[in-house]
């Protein structure tokens, strides 16, 4: 069986397929497809505060591919979702009713807590019972979750994100909300490990030194946002290789992980290859076994 994710953010739209896996009672996913096209929503919407008629029509080019690969895959069940950049458009739920007109696909706008609860149902399997503060930083957001013992002990969304900071549109006031939300949920007569999620923190994990397969440390993270921020826009394309939609937001995003580190006091950042999409993955297989 296979069952598809689409995940439509500020920066980027993604589809992943993975094939469902049985071994005796264990329930895992291999991922067999997964296709990025950077749409930039965010760039309408935190300027304009609308989408644009040209960001509909390639969403709605993009829905058609991702829905004609799914139809290829035999795709049993799917969900997309839709984050920051359309759930603050004013004109975000009518460009949905028709892309969803056009194409077939039916685009969910889910608020940052919905969203957050999707990443959280798969990042907990990567965590013990120690003290963690799950970063997941995207285009538009950046949702934090406070774990003890592998459960949730609080969460927030707060509306700066790489796209948003890049645009310089964050929310007046925004840092200082995320310091003082750390700085009350944090314990901090316990040691703290920051996890972290987005597409963002897995390139600059990639392109750091690791403490171990899936850990570094925040210094390293900050050697490699100042290495990036040492070139320009056009070599960090075509010397370090990054994608045009990478390359420019991957310093703000870089800012925002560190900072939130260094408010917790966490040394060390856990990067597991998870996110949105594989929290829809699950969410789908869930509502197929309901259904059976």
């Amino acid at each position: 069986m296979k069952l598809a994710a689409i995940d439509i953010g500020s920066n980027a739209a993604r589809l992943q397929i993975s094939t469902v896996l049985h071994n005796d009672d264990l329930v895992s996913f291999k991922r067999v497809e997964y296709v990025r096209f950077p749409l930039r929503l965010g760039h309408d919407v935190f300027n304009f505060g609308a989408l644009t008629p040209e960001s509909e029509a390639r969403t709605t080019k993009l829905m058609q591919a991702y829905k004609l690969l799914m139809e290829l895959h035999e795709v049993e069940d799917y969900m997309a979702c839709a984050t920051s950049a359309m759930r603050e458009s004013s004109n975000g739920p009518e460009v949905a009713k028709r892309i969803e007109a056009a194409t077939g696909i039916k685009i969910h706008i889910i608020d940052g807590r919905r969203e957050a609860e999707l990443i959280n149902d798969v990042v907990v399997h990567a965590l013990d019972d120690r003290q963690y503060l799950h970063i997941d930083v995207g285009g538009g957001s950046t949702e934090l979750n406070v774990y003890v013992n592998r459960q949730k002990i609080n969460s927030k969304s707060f509306k700066i994100g790489s796209v948003r900071l890049l645009e310089g549109k964050e929310t007046k006031g925004a840092w200082r909300k995320i310091e003082d939300w750390v700085e009350e949920n944090i314990d901090s007569s316990q040691e703290v490990t920051a996890v972290g999620t987005g597409g963002n923190i897995s390139k600059l994990f990639n392109l750091a030194s690791k403490v171990s397969e899936s850990e570094t440390s925040r210094a390293e993270i900050e050697r490699i946002r100042n290495y990036i921020a040492g070139f320009s826009q056009e070599d960090r394309i075509n010397k370090l290789r990054l994608n045009a939609d990478r390359a420019d937001v991957i310093v703000p995003a870089a800012d925002i992980y560190i900072s939130v580190m260094k408010w917790a006091g966490a040394d060390k950042i856990v990067v597991p290859d998870l996110g949105l999409k594989d929290g829809i993955i699950q969410q789908v297989y869930a509502q197929v076994c309901k259904r059976k």
